[in-house]
Parts: C-alpha cells; sequence; structure tokens
C-alpha cells in the first residue's frame, strides 16, 4: 500500500468516525432528525449513543497516524522523483480532516444526550 493510500485511509477513516460521533451525538437532540428518520430510526440511533467515545478516541487515533505520514520524512527518493508536493497535497487533506473532525466532536459533545 501506497503511502498517499495510507494517508488517506487514516483521513478517511478518522472523517468517517467523526461524522459518526456527531451523527450519534445529535440524533435526538435535533427535532429534523425525527422528521428524516421517523421515530423508530430516531430511537435505533439514540441506542447507539453510547459508541460516542470510542467513536472519537478512534477519530483522534487515525488523524494522528494521519500527521504522522504527513510530516514525517521522507525515505531517500529515486532519481528524478520528489514527494514534496505529494506530502503539501497529505498535509492539507490531513488538515481539513482535523478541523472537519474538530468541529463535528465540538458539535457532538455540546448536544445535551453526550451529558
Amino acid at each position: 500500500m501506497g503511502e498517499k493510500a495510507r494517508v488517506f485511509g487514516a483521513a478517511g477513516g478518522a472523517l468517517g468516525l467523526g461524522s459518526l460521533a456527531a451523527a450519534l451525538g445529535l440524533c435526538c437532540t435535533v427535532p429534523w432528525a425525527v422528521a428524516l428518520l421517523g421515530v423508530t430510526g430516531a430511537v435505533a440511533f439514540a441506542r447507539l449513543a453510547f459508541l460516542l467515545p470510542y467513536a472519537l478516541i478512534g477519530s483522534f487515533v487515525l488523524l494522528a497516524v494521519g500527521f504522522w505520514w504527513a510530516y514525517r520524512r521522507p525515505v531517500a527518493c529515486a532519481e528524478g522523483s520528489s514527494t514534496t508536493a505529494n506530502q503539501r497535497q497529505l498535509r492539507w487533506v490531513v488538515w481539513i480532516a482535523a478541523a472537519l473532525v474538530g468541529a463535528l466532536s465540538v458539535i457532538a459533545l455540546s448536544s445535551p444526550l453526550a451529558q
């Protein structure tokens, strides 16, 4: 597996877990969730609220792996190849993922369901 695929995998996992954490935190506190999912769907998501801390821990671990891959020293390059441009793109992706996961975590933890 290439370096780029690993970073995108870590960032994607962090985004996915962050989205799951936000969904778990907001499912029953926002009235439109009942309108979109119906009462049965809202109750089903409310039963998953105990997974919120695990989802947050998992998303931050995957973000740490993404940052490690984006900021580690590159291995010696082959002739004529450079990883500077690739690492710059990966750093942008990881920082955007970190901002999104951070925002979703604040939203999830500020909901009354998380307390």
